[in-house]
């Protein structure tokens, strides 16, 4: 099957820059290895969604079938119900496909299988609909990359499926080609939450420890140096099996993902590790950009984020999002496109900066797709704004839109929105019917 997925200009993998004097400290993370059974019941993960379960809307491009809206769909201006599919609680989008979790349990998938995302047999049409992936226990979190996809199921335990890539093309899941169906991560146990990011893949466990796998070129796992941060270094792809994250005792309390970092949160400091060449991870004067480089590949306390009550954290690829506890919503990083919605910038924004015209609105929750943005109200009122191309916004026009838009259309006037996700060409809400 000829691969389908064509990059961007934004959605090439970025030149690190090399240091000249790479002396990082020595490399010794954490093998992931089996944990006592203690802990293992000690990990009681939950369900994302604490609001029952809903219905799942698309909008974007549908040429691979990323939309769920049958082989016809190759595109949709604003947002459209994906039939048959009722109970959902939590969705996630790859850059070319769509997961999503039901309440009892089940995993479904649909999209762009060249690279084993969907976690099936998939070919022709099928891969338009939405249909059930084979697991052993009920899932109740899940998260997807570019082309891979993670479940993590009542136990504890996790699956992944799909494959990682790296600037010479795709490395599989684990070195030894694409994985088309869920594997068993058998050195990991007593995880209570997943992430990803485009290809990398976090775990947070019951203890506060923080485990990543996958591509390491950007930073992104937080635990390999550069001069080991390629496939064609001494150890190999070593690092896209499970490893933790060395943190000198600090408890992590939540992690969050953008499309090349990493962001988590231990007591009120907020640490973050990955690609910073816009500032999107809130750093614009460190000693390591200082020294020429645009990756952070150990964790860096963040001040401009830190003690500052950030609940939730988002992220593009050149831009992130941070949420408050009082429901305030800031934007730094890339500025183009409108992907900040800070209508009057004209180059990047190195710090966490209010978004005027959201202030007067309480936040409940953000997203990121590559170069547009995301927030829920209280209301369950979607607002929308960034890079108008592909009709990603849902709002049926592709112009660029500059400041926070309430997203509104024929079908999604009838919900109320609990979630939303967005990748490279396609965005997905999960919702419920406004009440008669």
């Amino acid at each position: 099957m000829a691969n389908k997925r064509a990059a961007s200009k934004e959605n090439q993998h970025p030149v690190v820059k090399k240091l000249k004097n790479d002396t990082p400290a020595k490399e010794s993370p954490k093998k992931a290895g089996r944990k006592p059974k203690s802990e293992a019941s000690e990990a009681v993960p939950t369900l994302k969604c604490k609001t029952g379960g809903g219905v799942v809307l698309t909008c974007g491009q549908g040429d691979t079938g990323q939309l769920g809206l049958g082989p016809d769909v190759m595109e949709r201006k604003t947002f459209a119900l994906v039939e048959d599919l009722d109970n959902v609680v939590e969705v996630v989008v790859g850059g070319m496909h769509t997961v999503c979790l039901t309440e009892d349990g089940k995993v479904y998938t649909w999209g762009c299988n060249d690279e084993g995302a969907l976690g099936r047999e998939a070919e022709g049409d099928s891969e338009f609909i939405p249909q059930t992936v084979n697991l052993p226990k009920k899932a109740v979190q899940i998260s997807a990359g570019d082309s891979h996809s993670v479940a993590l199921l009542e136990d504890g335990t996790v699956y992944a499926w799909g494959s990682f890539r790296d600037s010479h093309g795709s490395m599989g899941l684990k070195g030894e080609g694409i994985q088309k169906t869920p594997l068993k991560l058998e050195s990991v146990s007593g995880i209570v939450k997943i992430a990803s990011g485009a290809d990398h893949f976090v775990m947070l466990t019951s203890r506060g420890n923080l485990l990543t796998a996958g591509c390491p070129e950007q930073g992104q796992l937080g635990r390999i140096t550069q001069r080991s941060a390629s496939r064609n270094a001494r150890r190999g792809m070593s690092f896209l099996e499970p490893g933790e994250v060395p943190l000198k005792r600090k408890h992590i309390d939540d992690v969050f993902t953008g499309v090349y970092n990493t962001f988590i949160s231990s007591k009120g400091s907020i640490l973050a590790f990955g690609l910073n060449n816009y500032s999107q991870l809130g750093e614009a004067d460190s000693e390591v950009q200082k020294s020429g480089n645009t990756c952070f590949f150990t964790p860096h306390l963040i001040k401009s984020l830190s003690d500052k009550k950030f609940t939730m954290l988002a992220s593009g690829q050149h831009h992130s999002l941070a949420l408050n506890s009082e429901g305030k919503i800031y934007a730094f990083g890339r500025h183009d496109y409108g992907r900040l919605g800070l209508k009057n910038v004209s180059e990047p924004v190195t710090e966490p900066t209010p978004i005027p015209s959201l202030q007067d609105k309480t936040i409940t929750s953000i997203a990121c797709g590559n170069c547009v943005s995301f927030a829920i109200d209280s209301e369950g009122v979607l607002y929308g704004w960034g890079m108008g191309n592909g009709y990603q916004l849902g709002n049926g026009k592709e112009d660029d839109i500059l400041e926070p838009m309430k997203i509104e259309g024929k079908q999604l006037n009838n919900y109320t929105v609990l979630q939303v996700a967005s990748g490279g060409q396609h965005s997905v809400i999960l919702a419920k019917p406004k009440p008669n």
